[in-house]
């Protein structure tokens, strides 16, 4: 296995010599054989390694058997050690997340922090081939494109995964041919977590019931989805180079990216929905909570009129004026006439894993949605003929008759704001929900939507 690692560390160019390798350790099996394998690989490298294990505060005496091993292994192999201890509970109290969300956020915080307290040049993580085929399924039934069916990527910035192209099998074979043992967290054996299903439950029968090398023919189509997806981004990028427009602020951020509608238009429609996300990418610097539904509903507004524009998460809009499309901050001067003479709201996303028993907000300015029943990018706007609420029972009624209903006076009715999908409207601003996205106990994951007291968002 060790010359496995190694061929794929080298033709993933995953190291230089002398580098200084911040390590994760959580005393499990993945953890520990990163460590010994990166401890063996060392000289080849000329690799000054230290290992890191973050304590997150849970699973009380389990955790410090955890954190003990990892500080005893990491004596044993002579590599320099660090334990830091984080509240993950109270970090996802305080952030509306969940404790999972919150402990891999301080985790890679906690790596990063490390990193740059010894000069260090890299991070390396312990996720293994099966991790990778769990995280593509993963994607997969969320919703993805070719990026997100790509999976995990050998080098991620400063970050490594030098076990990608082992399983969680080989790696246990070789700890125990090496006489190493490691830690068991009880959490992994759970099934509540989307991916334990995935792990335990999903996988496995398909390799018992379809095929059992199922695991590597999801490892095989993600690396043709990852270089397929690394030549789309490219040619976007070349095809901005030559064609884009961007435009500054004073601090010489790109708040503005935008091309010509005829040119994107002249593109096939994968090449369209690349240069979107490449334009997204510039003026929000990360792709954090874009997915390609969102990519896909900016793209439209290339066969639509001029001045249509929709919502993105990270505070963007898309919106098509004239001749040419942008992607831009929501806190920047339009770059569209308005000629109302009332301004919509900004109103911030925010997208994080619901669990039974979070506190819904109760307030007129906050409100959660099912963020998977969601299929199309949102917009906020006004109201649009053809608009309709969902109601208790599954019935629909018009935005029109539910205003009637409301006795909202004739000339207030266009200067209400919505957040709509489509023509479906979720939240009338400063009134009522659609009761299709309500949260229920079936709710995994929930989009939070903020006024922030009514900016200019165009």
């Amino acid at each position: 296995m060790y010359k496995t690692i190694l061929e794929y560390v080298r033709r993933n160019q995953l190291f230089d010599r002398g580098d200084h390798v911040i390590v994760g350790l959580s005393g499990g099996a993945d953890s520990v054989c990163l460590l010994v394998i990166l401890n063996e690989m060392k000289q080849e490298f000329d690799l000054k390694l230290k290992a890191v294990h973050v304590h997150h505060g849970l699973r009380g005496e389990e955790a410090d058997r955890d954190s003990n091993y990892a500080r005893e292994l990491s004596k044993k192999l002579g590599v320099p050690f660090s334990c830091v201890y984080v509240d993950a509970a109270g970090y996802a109290k305080d952030h509306g997340m969940s404790v999972e969300e919150a402990g891999r956020y301080l985790r890679y915080e906690i790596f990063e922090q490390e990193r740059n307290q010894l000069n260090g040049t890299k991070i390396a993580v312990a996720h293994h081939g099966d991790d990778q085929a769990e995280t593509i399924l993963y994607n997969l039934f969320r919703g993805t494109g070719l990026k997100g069916l790509g999976g995990m990527r050998p080098v991620r910035g400063k970050i490594v995964r030098p076990l990608l192209c082992v399983g969680r099998e080989e790696i246990l074979a070789y700890l125990s041919e090496k006489g190493i043992s490691y830690c068991e967290d009880s959490t992994n054996n759970g099934i509540e977590y989307a991916r334990n299903r995935i792990r335990k439950v999903i996988l496995p029968q398909v390799k018992e019931q379809l095929n059992a090398r199922a695991g590597e023919n999801i490892l095989h189509a993600g690396i043709m989805a990852a270089q397929a997806d690394a030549y789309l981004e490219k040619q976007a990028e070349i095809l901005l180079k030559n064609h884009g427009e961007r435009k500054k602020d004073k601090t010489g951020s790109v708040v503005h990216c935008g091309i010509e509608t005829d040119l994107l238009l002249n593109e096939d429609d994968i090449i369209k929905n690349y240069v979107i996300r490449c334009m997204i990418r510039i003026v929000n610097q990360s792709m954090k909570d874009i997915t390609m539904i969102h990519v896909e509903s900016a793209a439209a507004l290339l066969f639509g009129p001029a001045g249509r524009q929709i919502d993105l998460p990270g505070g963007l809009i898309a919106v098509r004026t004239g001749k040419k499309m942008w992607i831009r901050k929501k806190n920047v001067e339009d770059l569209v006439d308005n000629h109302r003479e009332f301004c919509l709201p900004n109103v911030d996303f925010s997208v994080f894993s619901y669990k039974k028993g979070m506190e819904i907000p109760k307030n007129g300015y906050t409100k959660w949605f099912d963020y998977d029943k969601i299929k199309c990018a949102l917009s906020v706007r006004y109201r649009e003929t053809g608009d309709y609420m969902t109601l208790a029972g599954g019935g629909r009624k018009t935005l029109k008759s539910y205003l009637i209903d409301a006795k909202v006076p004739r000339e207030e009715r266009g200067k209400i704001p919505l957040v709509a999908e489509g023509s479906h409207v979720l939240w009338v601003i400063g009134y009522r929900i659609s009761e299709y996205y309500k949260i229920t106990d079936d709710t995994h994951t929930v989009i939070q939507m903020q006024l922030d007291g009514g900016k200019v968002n165009g």
